[in-house]
């Protein structure tokens, strides 16, 4: 069995080393677990956030196709009308001014948040629409519960003997 008198000082430096000079040092392996709970910190705190919305804005880059509108990072808008490996060609105006841009310098593809708001505004009247229909399934519940306790309510009372 591990004792952990033995292991604590170790970890957390000697409470007994104390008197003999060594009050303001600490353990290496304490340190060195200080050390990598700040870089985990780091990591969800900054890091990940960070690559997880690169990676959206790359899936965006590569998902455009012909026919959509995006907006560049100067903010210049525009169909596009070819896609290539690294660069796009879109047309601006009513003038239909053409211009070659590269992939990064596209900052939204407006096209597909369009799409994206009318299936989350769709989405969101089903549910409305499925939570008004459980509300009247619930009410039409009652009804046929309180239908049903009636009849039975009816059946239960004692009938009349005839008398002779």
């Amino acid at each position: 069995m591990l004792n952990l008198s033995y292991v604590l000082p170790l970890l957390f430096g000697s409470s007994s080393s104390t008197a003999s000079g060594e009050a303001g040092r600490t353990s290496p392996i304490f340190t060195i677990l200080m050390m990598v709970a700040l870089f985990a910190v780091m990591y969800f705190v900054m890091i990940r956030p960070q690559r997880k919305k690169q990676k959206e804005e790359q899936d965006m880059r590569d998902s455009i196709q012909i026919g959509d509108e995006i907006t560049t990072i100067g903010g210049i808008m525009g169909r596009v009308v070819t896609v290539k490996d690294d660069s796009l060609v879109i047309e601006t105006g009513s003038d239909r001014i053409k211009m070659k841009v590269t992939r990064w310098s596209i900052q939204a593809n407006n096209t597909a948040q369009e799409r994206m708001e009318k299936e989350k505004e769709a989405m969101r009247k089903a549910q409305e629409a499925e939570k008004e229909a459980k509300k009247q399934a619930k009410k039409g519940g009652r009804k046929e519960r309180t239908e049903k306790n009636a009849e039975i309510e009816k059946t239960a009372e004692p009938q009349e003997e005839p008398k002779e």
